[in-house]
């Protein structure tokens, strides 16, 4: 059954079906030659109760806050902020990318609206204080992965939702995984400037920093609101996700007064676009993981990996793997969809601790957004700058190895993952 399933979605997959069809046929497929006995409307309801979960519903709340940011002034006076603590240094501006990227990151937890939303506004800058054309646009690509990891994060709500796990645990430990590769990435800006000789310039006043702050005194509310509602029990996720949307509302169409009706119409239609296509992908992935446990397909891995006496280390070496390579030929909610529901539970077997094993996801599922040939983010930014996809892929190389060794240490020292999670609430 493993191999038909597996066979059938890499010929779908290869035909260029839509994933809503690679993930469903299978499933059905499945349904029809190996459970030909259960009735049909099984397929139905798993389809449907694979959505029917509140915490999905912070899903369309984030996903509109960030098509509010990145059309208003919120992203832009965080950014600003950003590049009046750093911008003065050498290599200023890829700092101000990737901290940019993190505060944008911290609002939306969306890596392609990251891309849109920071590449209009900092690409130009990178360009005109002496980066290359090529890091400046895998600088950019890469920076957005941070949204992903910087709580919220989309990726560990569906995560959540599928294994059960804690998301504001999940938020926690994201927080430290994201602050190491955004560290990963400054390495890699500083040694970029002092190769290409970007220059220096006159440090920020006191009187210019205070400015920027409270230019981006209101933007700072949304992290806060976030963060701080989440972390001090104020709010659930969700709950945070909703408040959100309103204080995006709110800020950007009677402090900035940037946003007309009209415009919310517009933006409200994207996101609702945008939700409705992920919420598909994720009714079809519940009825594969149906399938996928109804033929204990972890067990048999367990059962394999018992076999040939593998541990957790080189079980967690081969999740790498896998979502390598799939990360380069699919999205990363499919990549997710497919490959959870059969390692998670032996990633449990093996005594993983469940946050650790969901930021390894996680980061996997964010390299896989830039890794070509179908990095997602790579074909996000050259839709919004108007560059060949060629172009961006020359460039996102050094940050793909700067990814695979972070990778590398996340995955072997589960204590980066799971020290701020186990201060905030305990072990």
């Amino acid at each position: 059954m493993i191999a038909l399933v597996v066979l059938l979605a890499i010929v779908l997959l290869i035909a260029g079906f839509e994933m809503l069809l690679v993930l469903g046929i299978p499933a059905l497929a499945t349904k029809t030659i190996f459970y030909s006995s259960l009735p049909d409307l099984v397929f139905i309801q798993k389809a449907v109760g694979g959505i029917n979960h509140t915490t999905l519903l912070a899903i369309p709340f984030f996903i509109f806050a960030a098509q509010l940011m990145g059309s208003g002034q919120i992203a832009g006076r965080l950014t600003g902020l950003v590049k009046s603590l750093v911008g003065h240094k050498r290599g200023g501006m890829g700092y101000t990318v990737i901290g940019g990227s993190m505060a944008f990151g911290s609002v939306s937890g969306s890596a392609p609206a990251t891309v849109a939303a920071m590449g209009r506004m900092v690409y130009p800058q990178m360009r005109s204080v002496g980066f290359s054309d090529k890091f400046s646009l895998g600088l950019l690509v890469a920076s957005a992965e941070t949204a992903l990891l910087i709580p919220p994060s989309i990726t560990f709500i569906i995560y959540g939702w599928m294994t059960g796990s804690s998301i504001s645990r999940l938020f926690a430990g994201g927080l430290a995984v994201g602050l190491v590769l955004g560290l990963a990435f400054a390495i890699l800006v500083k040694l970029e400037a002092k190769r290409s000789g970007v220059q220096s310039f006159e440090k920020t006043s006191a009187r210019e920093k205070l400015q920027a702050v409270r230019e981006a005194g209101w933007s700072l509310g949304m992290p806060a609101i976030i963060l701080g509602g989440i972390y001090a029990g104020f709010f659930t996720p969700t709950e945070a996700a909703a408040v959100s949307v309103v204080y995006a509302i709110l800020i950007e169409a009677f402090v900035y007064k940037n946003l007309s009706f009209s415009k919310l119409v517009k933006l409200t239609e994207r996101a609702a676009i945008q939700t409705a296509t992920i919420f598909i992908l994720l009714a079809m992935g519940g009825v594969l993981a149906y399938f996928v446990t109804l033929a204990q397909v972890p067990a048999q891995i367990t059962a394999f990996l018992t076999a040939i006496d593998a541990g957790p280390i080189s079980f967690l070496l081969a999740v790498n793997i896998c979502f390598l390579i799939a990360g380069m030929f699919i999205d990363p909610n499919s990549a997710l969809l497919i490959l959870v529901p059969p390692l998670y539970p032996v990633a449990m077997a093996l005594g993983i601790d469940p946050i650790h094993f969901g930021m390894i996801v996680t980061l996997n599922i964010g390299m896989g957004m830039i890794t070509p040939p179908f990095g997602l983010d790579i074909f996000v930014a050259s839709s919004t700058l108007n560059k060949p996809v060629i172009s961006i892929i020359k460039g996102v190389w050094p940050f793909v190895a700067a990814n695979i060794i972070v990778l590398m240490i996340i995955t072997y020292v589960p204590s980066i993952s799971l020290f701020i999670p186990n201060l905030i609430f305990g072990q």
